[in-house]
């Protein structure tokens, strides 16, 4: 963990020094501050791996009608069906590990800033102050000592002896609850097919969907409410990362895809230009209408038929020489 304390502390006294020559250097806001902006920083930095993110879980959405394929011809051989379907994965170019790269990546900063917080937290006076990382020995006293919301940032619910700071614990963790559960709602109401909510991995995500706020939830009570910005702040950027990427660049079949449809039409609509999607049916319909009527062909009779219906339209010419030659 120690080259992460270094790395998350030159982070985190940079922003410091930046926000301390505005708010002051011992100033609860500059502290928050630096947090929040620790974790902008964090998640800028892993934008390419989101990217492949969205990329491998949207692969895995739309494979999964082949899996279940796969599912049916070989679910009496397990190893047989492991092998098509890794086999698949590699032809398509889908990691199945890749949607969890950044959460892998995240959880040992977000444990390096937990312990920071933690030593800063027990940092009781400047003589027993010691410096971790790049933080010196009175960054850390100052850190531990900085005030927000009547409390200091190295307070959690469990130990505050504070009222209003067990509020704003409890105000930080169902945020940070929350935002957990409507980022993981967002990518699976908006961005998943029809068919793809039914395959195990679906099932999976439902399961993630339910179960991690409520993880969050138990274990929030015992985060620093620095860590709790940090998480709250870091779930906020990826709501809102999430809500560009699905609805500029839907996965198809889905409803965010028809959203953009819609979106689309009615731009090239109002500019005067075809709608999207619309010149092929257009064309179609001109030749339907050119096409000419398709003569219908009478139907083959037997002499003996036509012998008992007669002519459709006798004249009454026809009718006298007929009886005529009865007579």
């Amino acid at each position: 963990m120690t080259p992460l304390y270094y790395g998350v502390s030159v982070v985190l006294i940079g922003w410091h020094k930046v926000f301390g020559a505005i708010f002051g250097q011992h100033s609860g806001v500059s502290w928050v501050l630096s947090i929040v902006f620790l974790t902008l920083t964090i998640r800028a930095l892993l934008i390419p791996l989101f990217v492949k993110q969205i990329k491998s879980s949207r692969n895995m959405q739309l494979l999964q009608p082949k899996v279940k394929e796969l599912q049916k011809k070989y679910g009496h051989d397990r190893e047989r069906l492991t092998q098509e379907t890794m086999a698949l994965y590699k032809d398509t170019g889908t990691n199945p590990f890749s949607s969890c790269l950044p959460l892998l990546i995240q959880m040992p900063i977000f444990l390096a800033l937990f312990r920071l917080l933690s030593h800063a937290a027990k940092t009781k006076s400047l003589e027993s102050a010691k410096s971790i990382g790049v933080l010196s020995s009175a960054d850390a006293y100052s850190f531990a000592k900085a005030k927000i919301f009547g409390g200091t940032i190295s307070s959690s619910f469990m130990n505050a002896d504070v009222t209003e700071v067990k509020i704003i614990a409890v105000f930080l963790v169902l945020a940070m609850t929350a935002t957990t559960f409507l980022t993981q709602r967002q990518l699976m109401s908006k961005n998943m097919p029809a068919d793809a909510l039914s395959g195990p991995y679906a099932q999976q995500q439902k399961m993630l969907l339910y179960i991690l706020p409520l993880v969050f939830a138990v274990g929030g009570i015992a985060f620093p409410i620095g860590v709790l910005l940090y998480w709250t702040t870091s779930n906020l950027w990826t709501m809102g990362q999430q809500f560009y990427v699905i609805r500029n660049n839907p996965a198809p079949n889905t409803e965010a895809f028809r959203a953009k449809q819609k979106r689309d039409a009615a731009k090239a609509a109002a500019k005067g230009e075809p709608v999207p999607g619309t010149a092929a049916v257009a064309v179609e319909e001109i030749v339907e209408e050119r096409r000419p009527a398709q003569r219908q062909q009478p139907k083959k009779q037997s002499r003996q038929q036509r012998r008992t219906q007669g002519p459709k339209n006798p004249s009454p010419s026809s009718d006298s020489t007929d009886q005529g030659d009865n007579s």
